[in-house]
């Protein structure tokens, strides 16, 4: 059990990590390059294009394994200390807010209807329905 909680804690640790960069990207006191830097680990890390397919078996996810949390050991080493300290602190705080389910219940239900809607679409396009 060590071994699963070290690892839920590394977890909530990169989400914070991850939140405090945004959050420094918006301070002004953050040099330009690591801003570029940060913006483009970002990028990498949504986007559907990777430089190693995900569908290639092991080498496809090991890109993301190195060189997303490489990129965001280099921008946080960037970032000023007293910064990122700040940006720590408010991550920490919004990340421990508690969830509005209400609101995440509408997202669900909205995305739901369409799903539905798309389904509905393609079946009476292919004259199915």
């Amino acid at each position: 059990m060590k071994f699963i909680d070290a690892w839920k804690q590394r977890a909530r640790n990169l989400k914070v990590e991850t939140y405090a960069i945004y959050l420094a990207c918006r301070d002004p006191r953050v040099p330009w390059y690591a801003r570029l830097l940060a913006m483009g680990v970002v990028g990498y890390a949504f986007s559907p294009i990777d430089l190693i397919p995900d569908f290639i078996p092991v080498l496809g996810y090991l890109d993301d394994l190195i060189l997303i949390p490489l990129g965001i050991t280099l921008v946080l080493k960037m970032i000023p200390a007293a910064v990122l300290d700040e940006c720590r602190e408010k991550a920490r705080e919004r990340i421990n807010k508690p969830t509005n389910w209400v609101a995440a219940s509408i997202i669900i239900v909205i995305w739901l209807l369409l799903a539905g809607l798309g389904i509905a679409l393609t079946l009476r396009a292919f004259g199915w329905w």
